[in-house]
C-alpha cells in the first residue's frame, strides 16, 4: 500500500513551484551562484539547470537577476525545499546540512521580508509563487496554516515539487487527536471527525492530500524555547481564565527539528509519526517551573477557569522505536534545569 500510495503523486498544479509557467511582468534566471551552497564540489550535473521566476517591479529580484545573470544550479540527490523556513524550519536546514553538507536547501516564504536572513545561513530563498524547473529529492513543509486561503492547496503544490525519490514530511499538530478528558494518546488515537471544527478540518484536509501523495505527517506537540511557547504568553498577560488542571504535551524546537530530519531520512511513505517529549504537564505545572526557574522577570498571577475542556497526555514509543529517536530535552523540566 505504501509503495501505491509513494507511485500516486499529485499533478502538478499550475502554480507548482517547480513547473515554470509563463507570467506576465516575470522574468526567468537562474539559480544564482551566490545562494548555491559554497561546500558544493564540481560533478556530473543530476539535471539540467535550475530557474526560477522573479517578478520584474521588485528591486531585489531585479539584483538577484543581476548577480545570477552567469550562474546555474542543479538538483542533487539530497536537496531540500523547506516550505517555510521559519524557526522550526531553519532548525531543520541547520541539522539537514550537518548531515548532507553538499546538498543544496531552497527555503519558500511568502514575503521577501527574511531572504537576506536565509542567503547568510545558506539558505536559497524562493518567494511563494516563484518558479523553478525541476522537483526536489526531499520537501519539507513547516507553515503554518494562518496565512493561507488555501492550505490543503498548498500542500498539493508541494506535493508536486517532490520527486518522490527522497522524503515529503508535513508537520501537523496534535491537537488533532479527539481526547480531551486529559486521558493517554498515542499515534493511532482516532482524530476529531470532519466538521467538529473548521480549524481542524483545515490540518484533517492538508494531512490527506500529503498522505495521498506518500508523503508523511509528524503531529506535534505544543512547541517551545525559553523565549518562545505557551508559558511566554502566559506571563504576558498575568492571568489566565482557563482550568490549570488542563494537561499539556510539549516538544523543545531542537527535538522536533531532529525529529524530522530522522524522518525524512528513512524515506518512508504515507505514515504518521508523533512528535512529544513524553512528559505531559498540566498548565499549572509549567508555571510553576517557570517560577522555579527564576529566570523570567515577570509574574504569573494564575489560571482562573473552572471548567471547560480538558487535554490529553501523549506518548510516542512508537515513533521512537521505529525512526531511532530520542529528544535531547526529555521534559520540559529538564530543559529548565529544575525539579518538577
Amino acid at each position: 500500500m505504501e509503495a501505491t500510495a509513494a507511485a500516486r503523486l499529485c499533478p502538478a498544479p499550475r502554480h507548482s513551484l517547480f513547473a515554470p509557467r509563463p507570467r506576465h511582468g516575470a522574468r526567468s534566471i537562474r539559480l544564482p551562484s551566490l545562494l548555491r551552497n559554497p561546500n558544493l564540489n564540481a560533478g556530473p550535473a543530476h539535471s539540467p539547470s535550475t530557474r526560477f521566476r522573479v517578478p520584474s517591479s521588485s528591486a531585489a529580484g531585479a539584483k538577484l537577476a543581476e548577480e545570477a545573470s552567469s550562474s546555474s544550479g542543479f538538483v542533487g540527490e539530497s536537496d531540500l525545499l523547506i516550505v517555510g523556513p521559519g524557526v522550526l524550519g531553519r532548525l531543520v536546514a541547520e541539522k539537514w546540512r550537518k548531515e548532507y553538507p553538499s546538498c543544496q536547501i531552497y527555503g519558500q516564504t511568502v514575503t521577501m521580508d527574511h531572504h537576506n536572513e536565509l542567503i547568510q545561513m545558506g539558505i536559497s530563498p524562493l518567494l511563494k509563487g516563484s518558479e523553478t524547473a525541476h522537483k526536489v529529492p526531499y520537501v519539507i513543509f513547516c507553515a503554518p496554516p494562518s496565512r493561507s486561503p488555501d492550505y490543503p492547496g498548498d500542500l498539493r503544490v508541494a506535493a508536486s515539487n517532490w520527486n518522490g525519490e527522497g522524503a515529503f514530511l508535513f508537520t501537523s499538530s496534535s491537537a488533532l487527536y479527539d481526547c480531551n478528558d486529559n486521558g493517554p494518546c498515542n499515534e493511532d488515537t482516532p482524530v476529531v471527525p470532519l466538521g467538529r471544527s473548521p480549524r481542524m478540518d483545515v490540518l484533517i484536509n492538508a494531512e490527506k492530500v500529503v498522505l495521498d501523495s506518500g508523503g508523511c505527517v509528524l503531529r506535534l506537540a505544543g512547541l517551545y524555547t525559553m523565549d518562545r511557547g505557551a508559558h511566554v504568553y502566559w506571563l504576558k498577560k498575568g492571568s489566565i481564565e482557563a482550568r490549570p488542571d488542563h494537561f499539556l504535551n510539549l516538544i523543545h524546537y531542537e527535538d522536533a527539528a531532529s525529529l524530522a530530519v530522522a524522518i525524512l531520512k528513512k524515506k518512508l511513505h504515507s505514515r504518521i509519526f508523533l512528535g512529544c517529549d513524553n512528559h505531559p504537564v498540566t498548565r499549572q505545572e509549567v508555571m510553576d517551573l517557570i517560577a522555579k526557574n527564576g529566570k523570567f522577570n515577570k509574574q504569573f498571577d494564575g489560571f482562573t477557569g473552572t471548567d471547560g475542556p480538558l487535554g490529553k497526555r501523549l506518548n510516542n514509543s512508537r515513533t521512537r522505536e521505529e525512526i531511532g529517536w530520542q529528544p535531547r530535552y526529555s521534559s520540559f523540566s529538564e530543559f529548565l534545569g529544575v525539579s518538577q
